[in-house]
């Protein structure tokens, strides 16, 4: 079976941890413990993962510069791609005994240049603050903050992904039997200009429709998206919130979610799963293996 499986901020930075490299590293090798148990199931695996903290990290240390050398966000969602790959890359070996062939590709994902995402900000980067310093540094360094919870935090335009201009690299190195870890962030926004080139944008894509779309290109037998919540709840953080153990694709989007968190992770489930013979989980990432064998986590499938 081809497995997708898309790492959460929680594979890297649990909330309230230091965004040290000490503590991304403690953390990746759960995430690759967790992982290493699909491949030697018997699975093949892709691997996507997020990047908010990171690249927000990135982005502040650039408004040391002057405004006009610091990069743009594309440029630091490669360099995050680099960082945090690194580290699963390693991770995953050294859990797989050395044994496997496992690889990093920065992967660019087109996106439509007139989409509205880009005149709406959404997507949460960096740190969180209170709203105070949010409004201060939003308008000393022009940004655009919004509500997390009861933070504030840094948001980015997010347009939807359209098309994967390296997907023929991924497929060669999947015939080979490599572990990928590719996408990362959502993957690197271009767009495609008049000529047929690419160019970056400043944006940061949703990681989970990127991935989305990536097991659909690559035809994927399941889709996993891993966090640190069990399951997907009606009513979560009330007193009557239950777990959802099964959901077909016309029921996931019909439910009232976050937008911050758990609805673009169900919205994207369905639209992987669509009217095909496949199916998306969404779960706990220790839960990984036992998500894939129908024991864990929420399952999206055609009934």
């Amino acid at each position: 079976m081809l497995v997708v499986a898309a790492l959460g901020g929680n594979a890297l930075l649990r909330r309230g941890e230091p965004l040290t490299a000490e503590a991304q590293r403690t953390n990746v090798a759960g995430a690759a413990a967790a992982l290493a148990q699909i491949i030697r199931a018997g699975h093949r695996l892709v691997i996507t993962h997020g990047n908010g903290p990171q690249i927000g990290l990135l982005a502040l240390q650039g408004a040391a510069y002057k405004p006009d050398e610091a990069f743009p966000l594309d440029v630091l969602g490669a360099e995050t791609d680099g960082m945090i790959g690194y580290m699963i890359e390693q991770a995953l070996e050294n859990a797989l005994g050395h044994d496997r062939a496992v690889a990093t590709l920065l992967t660019q994902i087109e996106v439509d240049p007139k989409d509205p995402a880009f005149d709406r900000p959404t997507k949460f980067i960096g740190p969180v603050y209170d709203k105070a310093e949010a409004e201060r540094l939003a308008e000393a360094r022009g940004w655009s903050i919004a509500a997390d919870g009861a933070h504030w935090r840094r948001v980015v335009p997010s347009p939807m992904p359209m098309d994967i201009p390296d997907l023929r690299v991924l497929q060669l190195l999947l015939a080979q039997d490599v572990t990928l870890i590719c996408a990362g962030g959502g993957g690197i926004p271009v767009v495609r200009r008049a000529d047929g080139s690419l160019i970056g944008v400043e944006a940061v894509i949703d990681k989970d429709h990127a991935t989305a779309l990536l097991a659909h290109k690559l035809n994927a037998d399941a889709l996993l998206l891993l966090t640190d919540v069990e399951a997907v709840f009606r009513d979560f953080g009330t007193d009557a919130q239950s777990a959802i153990r099964h959901l077909s694709p016309e029921d996931a989007v019909r439910l009232d979610l976050p937008d911050g968190s758990m609805a673009p992770k169900v919205a994207a489930a369905a639209t992987f799963v669509s009217d095909r013979d496949r199916f998306a989980c969404v779960g706990r990432l220790e839960d990984a293996l036992a998500m894939l064998e129908g024991r864990a986590g929420t399952m999206i499938a055609n009934t």
